[in-house]
């Protein structure tokens, strides 16, 4: 069994999405100053590095964070490799993209990983998100996870649209996955997002096992 950590490392050099806190994490107790113990601080919004989106980041009347299932959140994943050549998920990349039948978790690499195998530090507007019509072919297709390798599942400047519509059909979203060292196929996911009461969505340390 080989477990590949595809967790963003967080550390005040992450970047965030526009306008969302920077991440803080610092010492408040230092031993060699003479303290008991260290002890840190850490401030972050909910969206940041590898993370899942609850219904409520785009319903009003959505689901929190602490609510979705486990059991979405933990299982068989389909890995599929969208190469360089895709600047946006439309419904004809996704008809291309040898889907798995009956998959129901998938995740996209995409020419998105490359900046974290470049270890980019600054937001990158152009990376590539899933369109309003890939969403609804997800739906179609009965997906109940997806996940993508850079910090929006959809669009720069375009978020509502595909947000939307995979949140209003109960589809989990992951955010922030690093795929760069991953190839193409079928792994056992585990993604446990904090269960922080009452929030649009957490930071989730996420794995995948290859048997």
């Amino acid at each position: 069994m080989i477990i590949h950590d595809i967790s963003l490392t967080v550390t005040p050099k992450l970047p965030t999405w526009p306008g969302d806190p920077k991440v803080e994490l610092e010492r408040v107790e230092k031993i060699e100053d003479g303290a008991n113990a260290n002890v840190s601080r850490l401030a972050i919004g909910v969206h940041t590095g590898t993370h899942v989106d609850a219904p409520f980041h785009f319903l009003s009347d959505g689901t929190t964070i602490e609510t979705l299932p486990l059991d979405v959140l933990i299982g068989t994943v389909q890995v599929v490799d969208l190469g360089d050549a895709a600047d946006l998920i439309t419904a004809d990349v996704l008809k291309s993209a040898d889907l798995i039948h009956g998959v129901t978790r998938v995740l996209f690499k995409t020419r998105n990983s490359q900046f974290w195998a470049r270890g980019e530090t600054e937001f990158q507007t152009g990376f590539v998100g899933i369109s309003a019509d890939g969403a609804e072919f997800l739906v179609k297709q009965g997906i109940q996870l997806v996940g993508i390798d850079y910090l929006s599942i959809a669009p720069f400047k375009q978020s509502k649209p595909t947000h939307q519509i995979l949140l209003n059909a109960k589809i989990v979203v992951l955010e922030g996955v690093n795929l760069s060292q991953i190839k193409a196929g079928v792994y056992q996911l585990v993604c446990l997002p904090l269960k922080l009461g009452g929030s649009d969505g957490a930071p989730a340390r996420t794995v995948l096992i290859e048997q």
